[in-house]
């Protein structure tokens, strides 16, 4: 089992999604402000509830709310996925419209409205949900996330496999990933499929009702400020907040940062 980050719950829970039943590592952050906002907290396509650290925990702090944080199918201590299963292009939807909602009913969230906090592919998903259940989500906040496949995407992608393949990048993904090559490859192989640069879900974000906050590094080596200026484009009430010296990971680059913009943004919902 890999370190979790500081919480007063943490555990194994059982769901049943994507045609098999599946083992979610999670945490649960102040899990007695019962009358507080709930944060969930969705990874990037490399990540898992590890490799977030303390910030999920000192974002709760600050802005007074629950938290829950946990890795999907194939990553952390979650359920491995077979080193022969491919996943779908439209990976990101099937984990928005099957398994968040699965993990909310087996943790009992069923009738919660959370905020959604999500980074890179967490981001996307966390527009999907959001877009799939309009009245089930409170707010969604996405850093660097995705709305359609750029170069500059792709390009990075490709080197990191060339990393994953000739550096100690398994070593290192594998403090916070049971199966490191579980979580790489299929992150890895469906972006790096022709089939995937089609990818797009621009035509799901005039559906999404809830406030949202997108956050985006001027720097970021896995995507243009188009991401998120194509979000304020269909969904106009987005607010953007963009950061200079930020590259793919603001909570990791600006973290102070993006608590403070995240923590006056919450504390601005009604």
């Amino acid at each position: 089992m890999n370190t979790m980050i500081p919480a007063q719950e943490s555990g194994l829970v059982s769901i049943k999604a994507l045609d098999r039943e599946i083992q979610i590592e999670y945490s649960l952050i102040s899990p007695h402000k019962q009358d507080a906002d709930l944060i969930v907290f969705l990874h990037e396509g490399l990540g898992s509830a590890s490799m977030w650290k303390d910030w999920p925990a000192q974002l709760c702090e600050a802005a007074g709310c629950r938290g829950l944080v946990f890795s999907r199918y194939g990553y952390g201590s979650s359920t491995p996925r077979p080193h022969d299963e491919k996943w779908p292009i439209d990976y990101m939807q099937d984990q928005a419209r099957e398994a968040l909602p699965a993990l909310f009913e087996a943790l009992g969230m069923q009738d919660e409205k959370p905020i959604l906090l999500g980074h890179s592919d967490g981001g996307s998903i966390a527009l999907l949900y959001a877009a799939m259940y309009p009245d089930a989500v409170r707010a969604i906040i996405v850093a660097a996330p995705h709305i359609f496949v750029e170069d500059i995407s792709v390009e990075n992608i490709e080197r990191a496999r060339e990393a994953y393949l000739n550096t100690d990048l398994p070593q290192r993904l594998a403090r916070y990933h049971d199966d490191p090559d579980s979580a790489f490859w299929g992150w890895n192989d469906v972006w790096l499929n022709p089939e995937f640069r089609h990818w797009n879900i621009e035509s799901y974000l005039n559906k999404i009702k809830c406030p949202i906050l997108a956050i985006q590094g001027v720097d970021d080596e896995y995507g243009t400020l188009e991401q998120i200026q194509g979000i304020k484009r269909i969904a106009t009430h987005a607010k953007l907040c963009i950061i200079e010296r930020c590259r793919h990971s603001p909570h990791k680059d600006q973290p102070e940062t993006v608590i403070n913009e995240a923590v006056k943004f919450i504390h601005g919902l009604v």
